[in-house]
């Protein structure tokens, strides 16, 4: 009988970690109940402070997921054994919203400490920012693990310029398992933020026949041709506080502000550009499907990884 309730608890054990080791809209309703409630709520009021919040949230969770996969690396400080990701060029000066996300993990740390995830608590983050924008909710599987380290040299490889072309930025998604229309889907967080100067001077100087010559105009006001690398223009101009599919109708008349904005009404996506213009429910479906796909990129799970106490630092 002895025997009998050893083997039971052993495969009880055994059953435990398996469903550890998946993720699981449930992971944490017997350890943490209210993880989901703390972070819409800090979440929610994060972007009605600042707008550009929800942007930038959601930009720090596609940043983290192309490196190493959504592991929260993004997150991390550099140390002496560990290249900060914080510091690749594409994230300098650039990438923001760490101060909110820790602001996070400390309420959930007083909740039920050494429980979740800062990869849970980011990809959470990004859902709740689209939603606080009017932008879609997706269910978010939960139970991923924190990386040890950093890769800030594949962070300015596998992070898509935004001065390539098209084939190279399907390469670039592709390469992370998400298709054409992932990447336009996901394009579509373009229709909220603001991007610096040095980014788009070359496209608004180059007189090209992609560029409406009244919004390059415009634009010219806040990026002279000289300095004002800093100076920031809403990506989409008319409703850059709201997550709608304007940006699809912006690249149609050829007022993309980034050239990996613009191109994607060319060649084999402008069928999907033009689509998600007249069907923005359908953009908005596509939209919560891809992230929900590229929210589980090379996770890390079951016994891999660690959860930090500190999003920014390993224990």
């Amino acid at each position: 009988m002895k025997v009998f309730f050893k083997l039971i608890t052993i495969m009880l054990l055994l059953n435990s970690i398996a469903c550890e080791a998946k993720l699981s809209t449930k992971f944490y309703d017997g350890r943490c109940p209210d993880a989901a409630a703390i972070i819409h709520k800090s979440i929610e009021k994060a972007v009605s402070r600042e707008p550009r919040m929800a942007a930038s949230l959601i930009r720090l969770h596609f940043h983290d997921c192309f490196v190493q996969g959504c592991d929260a690396s993004i997150l991390l400080d550099e140390t002496a054994t560990i290249q900060s990701e914080k510091t690749a060029i594409p994230n300098a000066n650039s990438a923001r919203g760490y101060d909110v996300i820790e602001a996070v993990k400390r309420e959930i740390e007083h909740a039920c400490p050494g429980v979740v995830s800062c990869a849970d608590i980011l990809t959470l983050a990004a859902r709740d920012a689209s939603v606080a924008v009017g932008g879609p909710w997706w269910n978010v599987r939960l139970g991923r693990r924190d990386s040890t380290t950093a890769n800030r040299s594949q962070a300015e490889t596998d992070l898509p310029s935004p001065f390539v072309d098209l084939n190279a930025l399907i390469l670039a998604f592709a390469i992370k398992g998400l298709n054409a229309r992932d990447m336009v889907a996901l394009s579509g967080a373009h229709t909220i933020g603001q991007a610096q100067c040095f980014l788009f001077r070359d496209r608004i100087y180059s007189n090209g026949s992609d560029v409406d010559a009244g919004f390059a105009t415009t634009r010219r006001r806040r990026c002279p041709r000289n300095g004002g690398n800093g100076n920031l223009a809403a990506l989409d101009v008319a409703t850059p506080d709201l997550l709608d599919n304007k940006y699809f109708k912006n690249l149609v008349e050829r007022k993309g502000l980034l050239q990996s904005d613009q191109v994607l009404f060319s060649g084999s996506t402008a069928g999907i550009v033009s689509e998600y213009t007249k069907k923005p429910r359908v953009f908005a479906a596509d939209f919560g499907k891809a992230m929900k796909k590229m929210g589980e990129i090379e996770i890390l799970l079951g016994k891999n990884g660690i959860i930090r106490r500190r999003c920014s630092a390993v224990n």
